[in-house]
């Protein structure tokens, strides 16, 4: 009876480390988009997450290991969004819905929640080779996640298309944000919706 209860005090308290570590990696990966990776602190990060600053060596070796999860994280939650953008639209639409909602007045304004390749893509040549991996992971699934919209998939083709077009889409979004004239920002999301669309309209 005695190591049935010592058990389940066991996994209680995994259960809750495992809950307070999501907490803590959903923080950061909102923090590095709005802040920047050397805009993000751990302290700031453990009280976003409800948590001491004390508790972080429980769940991180590092701060760049903390910093390398957030970036699989925001990779993986802009990968998941894409996919659901083109799962709700037939397949020969499906590429144009997604360049449409990445450079949506939306995406453009939710810096926090958005694609972090555009966040940050001026910053990873200076981060640690743990964040620099998990983000480079989490690029090459969204370049396959485009190239498998084209009707050539599969074809060195359509793999070469789709560097193109995400190298576009997330240059267009850096330059759209980073300027401010909200004309010219306008004007360089449709000037690439129309160069990326099929028609060329």
């Amino acid at each position: 009876m005695i190591h049935i209860m010592r058990k389940a005090q066991a996994n209680i308290r995994t259960a809750a480390k495992e809950a307070s570590h999501e907490r803590i990696v959903d923080a950061a990966a909102r923090a590095i988009r709005r802040s920047g990776y050397d805009g993000t602190g751990v302290a700031d990060i453990m009280k976003e997450a409800g948590l001491t600053h004390g508790a972080f060596y429980a769940h991180f070796a590092s701060r760049e290991a903390m910093l390398a999860e957030a970036a699989d994280r925001a990779g993986a939650e802009s990968n998941a969004l894409a996919a659901r953008v083109i799962a709700a639209v037939p397949p020969e639409q499906s590429l144009q819905a997604l360049i449409q909602v990445y450079l949506s007045k939306e995406h453009l304004a939710g810096i926090e929640t958005g694609c972090p390749i555009s966040a940050l893509g001026s910053e990873m040549p200076r981060q640690s080779p743990e964040v620099r991996r998990a983000a480079t992971l989490r690029i090459k699934e969204m370049v396959d996640l485009v190239a498998r919209q084209f009707p050539d998939w599969g074809q060195p083709g359509a793999h070469e298309r789709a560097l193109v077009t995400v190298a576009t889409m997330v240059g267009t979004l850096m330059l759209a944000r980073a300027v401010d004239d909200a004309a010219l920002s306008d004007a360089l999301c449709s000037a690439t919706l129309k160069s990326l669309s099929p028609s060329g309209d």
